[in-house]
């Protein structure tokens, strides 16, 4: 809860002790536990990557939940979408490694925690706030969901890239459905609705069929 610094319940802290926990929040230090919440040890690593990324995901990670598997087609999918949130999180002037180094020492590299205030808000105020806060499959492997802060474009980019993952990937596991049931026949020119009424019509006949099986050996 955030208390009004107006308010009669508002206490500072001592000039001594906030210059303290500013430099200790900075210094590549251990953790520190403050109730329920637990800042990461930093490391040496961690610092590499703010000045030199190895990787796409390390490039990019001051965005949040960025993915890092570039062999996956989660990656293929994503990555049209990390880019522009870098093209509308990042300020022209403002070079990539400042944020990464303010989403390390003001974020503590995460979405939910903050290791030190005013380097978090520095870091909101520089991005906008434009993140990819998750993404994730839910009932199929080609349900793909995906949340971000964004604006409107961000939001139609994100949207357009869900549906065509789960059309492409309702179709691909259509046809392999129709190949089992019928290996000689051709489907690759149907759209995505004419296959599932192809495969529910094959279904059907299939059915007749062993009725008519069980009821000729009766």
């Amino acid at each position: 809860m955030k208390i009004n610094k107006k308010s009669k319940f508002y206490f500072p802290k001592p000039f001594k002790e906030r210059v303290i926990n500013f430099f200790q929040s900075l210094l590549f230090w251990r953790g520190r536990k403050k109730g329920m919440i637990h800042t990461m040890n930093i490391t040496w690593d961690h610092v590499r990557a703010v000045f030199f990324p190895k990787n796409f995901h390390e490039k990019y990670y001051y965005l949040g939940s960025v993915p890092w598997n570039e062999d996956s087609e989660l990656f293929l999918a994503l990555e049209p979408l990390v880019i522009f949130l870098d093209y509308k999180a990042k300020p022209w002037w403002c070079p990539r490694w400042v944020l990464r180094f303010l989403h390390l020492f003001g974020n503590d590299n995460s979405i939910v925690r903050v290791r030190n205030r005013t380097l978090a808000n520095l870091s909101d105020k520089l991005t906008r706030g434009i993140m990819m806060v998750d993404y994730k499959t839910k009932w199929d492997w080609y349900d793909l969901r995906i949340s971000i802060y964004g604006d409107k474009q961000t939001n139609w980019l994100a949207d357009a890239i869900e549906s065509k993952f789960y059309r492409d990937g309702r179709k691909e596991t259509i046809l392999e459905q129709l190949k089992k049931l019928n290996p000689k026949g051709d489907y690759s020119f149907k759209s995505l609705k004419d296959l599932e009424e192809e495969l529910v019509e094959l279904h059907d006949q299939l059915e007749n069929k062993q009725k008519s099986q069980n009821e000729s050996n009766l």
